[in-house]
């Protein structure tokens, strides 16, 4: 069983058969795919990871969900490796659909193509399709929680909420919707905080990642929602809050997109 969050320095270390019983998940831009990815990786197109307008961060529909799980070869038993060319975002919403399908074996590249690229490991060029799979499946709703949803749970204080956006949204300094500031109650964790530039964007070490979340007054023991415009940036801080053993960790998919542009939701500045 491989780690939650692997280094570049595992996989490239594994054999080809190993390698082989994986399925790499390639999030990074369509042209640099095209023109440079892990040998073997199949390309998702971030766009496929979301529903559409009018509230893009939701998932995809069931049938749209299955379509994309068995274009990528998926089985009920597969591994599969997840990255990225920017540092865990769309890498992280992916796991997250992952789970709300219930697939638990998945692994995120730690630094994906430019820790990979980094580390001087070898890539490939030009399209490459995965096997299709025959797999049913649809979201189920446990690692997701709805507008609606959310405000009852801000009434009873059930929750926490962690903000993925830039201090100026948080602040409501940067208008990106009808209305601006933050959900009541939430806390601020730009997601670029999570990242080492120096280290081929890799995640910062998880104890200093744990002690800032701990200096937010976020718990372990209580439900933990997150997210940001779109549940793209929000991908990353739904994966590190994972990884750093929150038990119940939920994306408000909906995200400021929809929170901002519906008059009946509680805002802070």
């Amino acid at each position: 069983m491989l780690p939650a969050l692997l280094e570049p320095e595992a996989l490239n270390a594994m054999g080809a058969t190993e390698r082989a019983r994986l399925i790499l998940v390639d999030l990074c831009h369509p042209d640099r795919y095209l023109s440079q990815h892990i040998p073997g990786a199949v390309h998702v197109h971030p766009a496929l990871t979301q529903a559409g307008p009018p509230i893009p961060g939701l998932a995809p529909n069931a049938e749209a969900l299955t379509e994309l799980m068995q274009s990528i070869g998926l089985h009920k038993d597969s591994h599969v490796v997840v990255y990225d060319d920017e540092g865990g975002g769309w890498a992280g919403r992916f796991i997250w659909l992952l789970d709300e399908v219930e697939h638990k074996n998945w692994s995120y590249l730690n630094g994906g193509m430019h820790a990979w690229v980094g580390n001087g490991y070898a890539t490939e060029s030009g399209p490459r399709k995965a096997e299709a799979s025959n797999i049913q499946v649809r979201s189920n709703g446990q690692h997701t929680i709805t507008c609606d949803a959310l405000k009852q749970a801000l009434e009873s204080h059930s929750v926490q909420v962690l903000d993925a956006r830039s201090p100026a949204e948080y602040a409501g300094q940067r208008h990106i919707a009808a209305r601006s500031g933050h959900i009541p109650g939430a806390v601020n964790f730009e997601w670029t905080r999570a990242m080492n530039p120096a280290r081929g964007l890799r995640l910062r070490e998880l104890s200093n990642i744990a002690q800032e979340f701990d200096a937010l007054g976020l718990r372990k023991d209580r439900t933990l929602v997150t997210h940001c415009q779109s549940h793209h940036r929000s991908g990353l801080t739904y994966l590190v809050s994972k990884l750093l053993g929150y038990a119940d960790v939920k994306a408000y998919a909906g995200s400021w997109g929809e929170w901002g542009n519906r008059p009946d939701t509680p805002i802070e500045i």
